[in-house]
């Protein structure tokens, strides 16, 4: 989940160093998404001096790994209240 956070991170950014300290992470910024890019099969991002931009693959992937971090928090959400019993269905015999 760190690698699709610094994802998108960098998507937002289209700087690592600054989406390195959004995540709050190390200043280890450009390792950070090369496992998402090897596990993917091809690079996310294009950088040309300064700049950084989505390849074809990175543009593709965006909305997916979005989605993903979306339903990660909405099942993070929904367990961390189901543990405190919030949504527990209480059956008496």
């Amino acid at each position: 989940m760190h690698q699709i956070r610094y994802f998108l991170a960098v998507c937002e950014a289209l700087n690592f160093t600054r989406a390195a300290e959004a995540c709050t992470f190390a200043a280890v910024a450009d390792a950070r998404h090369q496992g998402l890019e090897d596990e993917l099969g091809g690079p996310l991002f294009r950088r040309e001096r300064n700049n950084t931009h989505l390849t074809g693959l990175g543009e593709m992937m965006r909305p997916h790994l979005t989605q993903v971090l979306i339903e990660t928090d909405a099942a993070k959400e929904r367990a961390k209240s189901f543990a405190k019993l919030d949504d527990v269905e209480l059956k008496l015999a």
